[in-house]
């Protein structure tokens, strides 16, 4: 997170320096009052009191400059109107051309408010946040409950932006009518289509979802990928977005993230199946399994790195490994040997190239569209992750070419080889590497203030304009005290990460925990997917094909299920009551799986799954829209970043829970239910106790 001082007084306009928070002075005033409560001239309630004054004062100052500037543009507009109800008699194309231009201008200078009311709030944001930090008091919940409520709030005037809604519409309704279609004037009331947008239009639109910050499905999705974004991008950074976007490079990145999902997930029917075939243990399916995470742990460090540099290559490498690797996992089969079929999979896990596709969209994805690239991403994940079982039920048959076996074991490695190469075509036709010159070149010293202020907004903040109390505690205090207060020597305080140590040392009490639940949900996941053919068929003679069905159903809820977090349950209760609650969740949904006494039946198994599944989406989609928010911004660019760790959290927990499968399956198959799911309760109860303990003293 970058210097918030530094910034505001980069992005300030002269004319409106006046009007902007003064952050500095009541930063210093936190450091006063820190002090004379320390030597005891000042007591705790009047510190509370001054401080609240202040911020009154600030917030007052904030809200009667933006009414008296909408009440300017509202004026201009007025005289506008009148311009144009005299063209609805004569029109003239030049008049129009000139009149639509006027319109235009008003909505960059509304642009302008909207960026002023931004940089403002999250002034406020960051002052209330850094009282509460200092003095270990709650003054964030109590100082918005009683202002935003009140009859006369002044909090009020810019959460809702009842003004600024009224100046939108009527640009919106001036520019639609004077479109030229066919010398016709329609408003946007006459239709039921939404009306073709002006880019002005979009661009406030855009900016004024960023200030309300209204939680919705596409926005807590797309947090899912760990894509994050600075406070304040700079001018050149658009300028990257628009010359490096192209839709089909995108969409192959995408679809290899789909491709990667099933081909992970459609050996899980069949692996136990082909370990026995192969003159192994059935529970050998959870090395055969966990071998591409295993490969996964190294492949997403060297594929982050190769990243910035290029994206074609890595991309094409990962295309090829996949496409020999599941030709080994194939040819296993006719060479009767285990240790191929482990090589294949290794490989298969070498071309991972997940960081390559996390990375282009942060790098070459416009603004405007990337969070709709972000939930694309996570999308595509949720998608092969229940269409990779789904495939391998299919593929039932048995028959020979030649000397080349085809049967249910050996299928799922044909199928994705020629889908690989296919892919790798695909790739080599359209892909198009993206420039970097540009990220090259320094920003010019002078630019005009309008514009920088303009493309900041269009890139702007994804922060609430006050977030609500759990998400003012959980911001970033570890990207704070790095770059706001840092005393380190380096020129660049703000440096992305060069290594995972360093990467580490980024990381806050709260993330570390964070990462932790996402270990643990990850490790309970793996275990209930992985050993579900081997458990199934021991207890109920499923077949193969029962099997799939059964996984892919469950992958079938991950969108759903993010649907309803994102859209309703998000919207009723904190985050961290959520992320409390889908711990415990977990936690009962372990219980109910382990096998005591009473015969395992088929509901029991069923039900406990299904509810250990969801609960740990939910928990999965929660935690990572935490992370997204409280991960320092240093680890949001570079080779180790936030992505490359909480994915190296979720890789090495797979890894771990296969190798538990396998180890279990020595003692025996009707030990193996219950002894996977000790580990998996002790992680659960660990990572329960660390949310409480964590959240209650830092929070």
């Amino acid at each position: 997170m970058v210097a918030f001082g530094k910034k505001l007084k980069e992005r300030q306009i002269l004319e409106w320096q006046g009007y902007y928070i003064n952050y500095k002075l009541m930063k210093k005033k936190v450091k006063q009052y820190a002090q004379q409560i320390e030597v005891g001239t000042q007591d705790r309630q009047h510190v509370l009191k001054d401080f609240s004054r202040m911020l009154d004062n600030q917030i007052e100052k904030i809200v009667l400059f933006l009414l008296e500037q909408q009440g300017l543009l509202a004026s201009r507009l007025a005289k506008l109107d009148e311009q144009h109800d005299a063209l609805q008699q004569q029109p003239k194309i030049s008049q129009i051309c000139e009149l639509r231009q006027a319109y235009r201008a008003v909505g960059q200078d509304l642009l302008k408010l909207l960026f002023f009311v931004e940089v403002n709030a999250i002034g406020l944001r960051k002052i209330l946040k850094k009282f509460d930090k200092r003095f270990g008091y709650r003054f964030t919940n109590d100082y918005i409950k009683t202002r935003a409520n009140h009859p006369y709030s002044q909090l009020q005037q810019v959460f809702k932006h009842v003004g600024i809604g009224a100046v939108v519409g009527a640009i919106s309704r001036n520019l639609h009518e004077l479109q030229d279609r066919q010398g016709s004037y329609l408003s946007i009331y006459d239709q039921s289509a939404p009306p073709l947008q002006d880019p002005v239009i979009d661009s406030i639109k855009a900016a004024v979802d960023r200030l309300t910050h209204s939680t919705n499905f596409l926005n807590f999705l797309a947090q899912h990928a760990l894509i994050m974004q600075e406070e304040f991008p700079t001018p050149v950074e658009e300028q990257v977005d628009d010359q490096n976007y192209h839709f089909m490079s995108l969409l192959l990145n995408l679809v290899n993230t789909f491709l990667y999902m099933v081909n992970t997930y459609i050996v899980v029917p069949t692996a136990d199946d082909y370990s026995l075939s192969l003159g192994a243990a059935a529970t050998v399916c959870g090395i055969v399994i966990g071998a591409m995470a295993v490969a996964q742990v190294f492949s997403s460090v060297y594929f982050s790195a190769w990243s910035n540099k290029t994206y074609f290559r890595p991309l094409v490498f990962s295309s090829v490994v996949l496409f020999v690797g599941n030709i080994l996992y194939a040819l296993a089969y006719d060479f009767n040997s285990i240790a191929v079929l482990l090589i294949g999979r290794l490989l298969c896990g070498l071309g991972s190239a997940r960081a390559v596709n996390r990375r282009y969209i942060s790098d070459c994805v416009p603004q405007k569209i990337r969070m709709q690239a972000s939930a694309g991403f996570v999308s595509a994940s949720a998608l092969g992750m229940a269409c990779g079982p789904a495939l391998a039920g299919l593929l039932q048959t048995n028959f020979k070419i030649y000397k080349l076996t085809f049967n249910q074991e050996t299928l799922p490695g044909w199928v994705m080889a020629v889908a690989w190469l296919l892919y790798l075509i695909w790739l080599w036709i359209s892909f198009k590497e993206p420039s970097r010159e540009i990220e090259e070149n320094h920003i010019p010293q002078e630019s005009n203030a309008v514009v920088v202020e303009n493309d900041a907004l269009e890139n702007g903040l994804k922060q609430p304009l006050l977030a609500s109390s759990s998400e003012d505690r959980q911001q970033d205090e570890g990207g704070e005290q790095e770059c706001d207060e840092s005393k380190e020597a380096s020129k660049d305080p703000c440096q992305p990460a060069t290594s995972i140590r360093s990467a580490y040392r980024l990381l806050t009490p709260s993330v570390k925990v964070q990462l932790l639940i996402y270990f643990m949900l990850k490790y309970v996941m793996e275990i209930l997917l992985s050993e579900s053919s081997v458990v199934t068929t021991y207890y109920f003679k499923w077949s193969t094909s029962t099997v799939a069905i059964f996984l892919a159903s469950l992958g079938l809820t991950v969108l759903p299920v993010n649907i309803v977090v994102g859209n309703y349950i998000s919207n009723m209760f904190e985050d961290r009551q959520i992320l409390l609650a889908s711990e415990i969740m977990v936690f009962i949904g372990i219980l109910l799986s382990f096998h005591i006494i009473v015969p395992y039946s088929v509901p029991q198994y069923v039900c406990s799954g299904l509810i250990l599944f969801v609960s740990a989406e939910v928990l999965e989609g929660i935690n990572l829209a935490l992370l997204s928010r409280v991960m320092s911004s240093r680890l949001s660019r570079g080779t180790y970043n936030g992505g490359l760790l909480s994915t190296e959290a979720g890789t090495i927990a797979r890894v771990i829970a296969d190798g538990t499968i396998t180890l279990a399956g020595y003692l025996s198959e009707s030990r193996l239910l219950n002894i996977t799911l000790l580990p998996s309760l002790f992680i659960c109860i660990s990572s329960i106790v660390a949310t409480c303990f964590t959240y209650n003293s830092l929070y």
